[in-house]
């Protein structure tokens, strides 16, 4: 009796043997399996197609010496179905990929809208809880900072400190009518207006406004092109799933992929070596992507990694409403030198007492909401950032391995069985086997590569820009700065060590510039 492994291997042989003889033999005396694919493959029938093997002179790539079951009108569907193919297998092998990214990105956006509306409850409750005379008129202007602080971090172009020196602004005439010279509110709006425009003047906040500007540029920014880079990468991988096919990479793919079956050949597959050719061939310009793409992953990385402390957004907007008790308080200690200061740059006002409106926020977020719960460690945006990244560096060489894994998993025969080498079923393919990229490309026995692709260039030249971007906005613990300009704007850079905890400043105020600035 045989044994099992010598049963296995019998029936190896004979599955190879049959399966040898069909796509030697099957279709030579009728067209009718042909037919079937084609009019399946291509939906519904279609005329004119051969009954039975007969002379394609007219084929331009399907050439053969024997007779054949395709017409020209076939092939040029052929071909047409043979560039869909390709597009196909290119957007299943990235799914996952952009599924991991776009997950991702969606993740952190609402990630961030959650935190942005708790750091702001934080603060409403701030006012409520200890500043209740001024909490109703302190709403818009803290609704506005969080709103701004939302659109910067996706994507406006606006300039936090604006947003930020105008929190302050608006805040002092609050201080200086509530607490500094209490239950005398009724400040005309002109008197308001001078008390606001003075504000950076007196500095009646001290240097938190600064601090305040430090921690935000130093957090904000680093989400924000966090942000930017995930939705680069989804637009990478959206290019590449739909780029167009070259006439050479089209014929290639239908020699590879169709032409067997004009010869009744209908379970042939391109046999490895080949098909390694004609996907290298087809993909040679998006391998120039690969180690942009690597650089991207481990720029991202590297940012996530730093942004940690001062530089960790959860920790900024959490803690921003502690750093407005301090100034509010700071305001009130230095509140009789402040009155002076306002009186000589604003007059003394004559005003009537007026009671304030109270606050009216939910007592139950009042009882509860300055309790700031110990945040679940899983759940932060840092260790979800960590978890995503592990993931996204699995797929640091997915571009210079693509042509492979498409031949390996989808397209060739396995080892050892018949396969199509262009022309006939063989053994093995015995042309020489080109490596990846366009360099590698001038030898290829089947496809001819010529010249650059714009869109892959174009793509290859965001990616180079939000490396920089990445790059530039990693924080170096210890060794960033926050100063001022000449004219009060805010420039970020590489330089000594911050004498404080939350941020640098040097001194200066006034007009703001428009523009962030990153100096190595």
């Amino acid at each position: 009796m045989m044994d099992a492994q010598t049963w296995r291997a019998g029936c190896c042989c004979l599955l190879l043997l049959a399966l040898a003889g069909a796509t030697r033999s099957e279709g030579v005396q009728s067209c009718e399996e042909v037919r079937k694919l084609f009019q399946w493959r291509l939906v519904g029938a279609v005329k004119g197609l051969p009954d039975s093997p007969r002379a394609g002179p007219d084929l331009q790539v399907c050439i053969s010496k024997k007779p054949t079951c395709c017409t020209r009108k076939m092939e040029e569907r052929y071909q047409i179905a043979a560039r869909h193919d390709m597009q196909q297998v290119l957007q299943t092998s990235s799914s996952t990929l952009k599924f991991l990214i776009s997950r991702n990105a969606a993740a952190f956006q609402e990630a961030l809208e959650t935190l942005i509306r708790q750091a702001e409850n934080y603060t409403s409750i701030l006012f409520c809880n200890t500043y209740r005379n001024m909490a109703l008129e302190a709403a818009a202007s803290v609704q506005e900072l969080f709103t701004h602080v939302g659109l910067y971090l996706f994507g406006a172009d606006i300039n936090p400190e604006e947003f930020i020196n105008r929190f302050f602004d608006s805040l002092f005439p609050l201080v200086y009518n509530h607490l500094i010279n209490p239950g005398m509110t009724d400040s005309s709006l002109e008197y308001s207006e001078c008390i606001r425009t003075a504000r950076r003047d007196v500095s009646p906040f001290g240097n938190i406004p600064k601090r305040v500007m430090g921690q935000m540029g130093r957090s904000l920014l680093p989400s924000r092109t966090f942000l930017q880079a995930l939705n680069l990468g989804i637009e990478v991988i959206n290019t590449t799933d739909h780029l167009h096919v070259s006439k050479e990479c089209s014929r290639a793919l239908l020699r590879m992929q169709y032409c067997p079956l004009c010869q009744g050949l209908t379970l042939s597959k391109p046999c490895m070596g080949y098909c390694l050719n004609v996907v290298r061939g087809c993909l040679a310009h998006t391998v120039e992507l690969n180690p942009h793409w690597h650089a991207y992953i481990r720029s991202l990385e590297e940012l996530s990694d730093a942004m940690h402390g001062t530089y960790d957004i959860e920790h900024v907007l959490l803690n921003f409403h502690v750093l407005v008790n301090d100034a509010v308080m700071q305001a009130h200690l230095n509140g009789q030198k402040l009155s002076e200061q306002v009186n000589k740059i604003c007059g003394r006002l004559i005003r009537t007492p007026t009671q304030s409106p109270r606050c009216s926020f939910d007592g139950s977020k009042e009882k509860h909401g300055m309790k700031i719960s110990p945040r679940n460690d899983e759940e932060t945006l840092a260790n979800r950032r960590k978890e995503f990244i592990n993931s996204l560096r699995l797929y640091r060489t997915f571009y210079g391995g693509l042509a492979d894994e498409l031949c390996v998993n989808e397209l060739a025969a396995a080892d050892g069985l018949p396969c199509w080498n262009g022309e006939d079923i063989v053994k093995s393919y015995t042309q020489r086997v080109v490596g990846n990229g366009i360099k590698a490309q001038s030898g290829n026995p089947e496809v001819k590569v010529r010249g650059t692709d714009p869109v892959i260039n174009q793509i290859i030249d965001k990616l180079k820009h939000v490396i920089q971007l990445l790059q530039g906005r990693s924080p170096k613990p210890d060794k960033w700065e926050l100063q001022m300009g000449s004219g009060g704007g805010m420039v970020e850079q590489v330089s000594g060590d911050c004498d404080d905890e939350d941020g640098c400043g040097g001194s200066g105020s006034g007009e703001v510039k428009r523009t962030l600035k990153i100096t190595d």
